[in-house]
């Protein structure tokens, strides 16, 4: 049996509403149902509105996305039967650049939708939720929900909001009622360097309206946006959790990272050296370097190399990484686990705690 942390799920295709005609304004995800001649839905084209009632392309998904017995089915073949898979919506959905309201009113839509299949099928399924981050009242309050009436366990977020690191006091606000309420935070990395380019300003009727970040220029070819982007998005954040203090403000919080902590991991001796050359610049929210605030935070296992996460091993222990497969998109792994499994070097204690160990405390399952 494993735990899978990081797996993505979102609604069926055409069961949740337009968002752009509720909201008034573009930038919302549609799901179009694309159907095979027995009529029945082969897939689906995730589309991103844009003004003028045009949609662009952002990614095509398959039933594995919504259909929890295509899930389940394939869990049992790739990871073993009864195994785990921890359900986070699909980060584009995270709507922070949006109007509070409308992103408050569509988490609580996937909030519902993942809670319902959690509680179809309890023993397989544990939910993370999604918070609206750009208003931290409503977050909170989204958060509380999550955890006291949905059951869940925590949050999934992202690595900046609008720009603004994870150490912003906004972003701590919420972090702090995670830490109180006793829920885990999954950081999940989105908009790489987005906010870096300015869309200009559109009016309706008099009133701005809102707009999703752009890709930046430098990030748009050879996939780079998501091979290069978000590792150093990722690294970003925990740089700025660790040199922000936040994570000695906060002792309890369970806080984990994806993509096995993007490009951290390989730059924390450059960050470790920075942090000690030059305090004036790195310590002024922390006197405790950074190499010795690895083990108050978790990563997921998600490196597509043995000898990565070998050094993830010594660097971290076991027992701060837990398996990750980022199932089911292109970029997550085959079969969730088996190169863990597959490493018999390690001891079998090392194994199972990276297979299921570290996210059933994670989870407090």
């Amino acid at each position: 049996m494993r735990i899978d942390i990081h797996t993505h799920i979102l609604p069926e295709p055409g069961s949740w509403p337009d968002w752009t005609a509720r909201s008034g304004y573009p930038g919302w995800i549609h799901l179009e149902q694309v159907r095979d001649a027995s009529g029945g839905c082969r897939c689906a084209r995730m589309l991103q509105s844009e003004p003028g009632g045009k949609h662009r392309f952002f990614r095509e998904i398959l039933p594995n996305c919504w259909d929890p017995h295509t899930r389940l089915r394939e869990i049992d073949e790739l990871m073993g039967p009864g195994s785990i898979q921890a359900l986070s919506t699909v980060p584009v959905m995270f709507s922070y650049w949006a109007r509070p309201r409308d992103a408050y009113d569509l988490a609580r839509l996937l909030n519902d939708h993942i809670a319902e299949a959690c509680r179809a099928h309890p023993t397989r399924f544990v939910g993370l939720g999604t918070i609206p981050m750009q208003d931290p009242v409503l977050a909170i309050k989204e958060l509380e929900r999550c955890v006291r009436d949905l059951r869940m366990p925590g949050i999934q977020i992202g690595t900046n909001i609008n720009g603004l690191n994870i150490d912003d006091p906004s972003a701590v606000e919420v972090l702090t009622a995670a830490e109180q309420i006793g829920a885990c935070v999954f950081v999940h990395p989105w908009d790489m360097l987005a906010h870096a380019v300015h869309r200009p300003v559109v009016s309706m009727e008099h009133d701005l309206v809102p707009q999703p970040p752009i890709q930046h220029p430098r990030l748009a070819k050879n996939w780079a946006n998501w091979l290069i982007g978000m590792p150093f998005e990722t690294a970003l954040a925990i740089q700025s959790v660790l040199f922000g203090g936040v994570l000695e403000a906060l002792p309890k919080l369970r806080i984990g990272f994806a993509h096995a902590g993007g490009a951290f991991p390989g730059t924390l001796g450059r960050i470790d050296h920075g942090f000690h050359a030059r305090p004036d610049l790195c310590q002024v929210h922390t006197r405790t370097p950074p190499a010795a605030q690895t083990r108050s935070f978790y990563i997921d296992s998600l490196t597509h190399d043995a000898d990565t996460l070998r050094a993830l091993i010594r660097q971290f222990g076991p027992d701060r990484i837990m398996l990750g497969s980022d199932y089911p998109f292109p970029l997550g792994e085959d079969r969730p686990g088996d190169m863990i499994a597959a490493m018999s070097d390690l001891p079998t204690q090392t194994r199972d705690q990276l297979l299921r160990g570290t996210a059933r405390e994670f989870l407090r399952l």
